[in-house]
């Protein structure tokens, strides 16, 4: 199993919809909940990622998931990467 950036499918849930994070080639790239792709760098990431995880924001979810151990979060990676309108 490979442990590199690549693999790792980052989602935080809102009330108002879902974001998804995701390392794409030399870059991070976020999804937003309307579908836009930004990109980003590991320090927005990380920005947006540890209040989450920290509980100073409530009502956030944060979800972590590798494509070698979960095949949906696999084929959503490859549909992220593509363009593909996560549904």
């Amino acid at each position: 199993m490979r442990l590199t950036n690549d693999c790792y499918l980052v989602t935080l849930r809102f009330n108002s919809g879902v974001e998804h994070y995701f390392r794409d080639g030399e870059r991070w790239t976020k999804v937003t909940a309307r579908g836009r792709r930004m990109p980003a760098t590991a320090e927005q990431v990380m920005n947006h990622l540890l209040p989450a995880l920290a509980g100073v924001k409530p009502g956030i979810a944060v979800d972590v998931r590798h494509r070698d151990l979960d095949d949906d979060a696999g084929q959503l990676l490859d549909n992220l990467r593509e363009g593909a309108p996560t549904v």
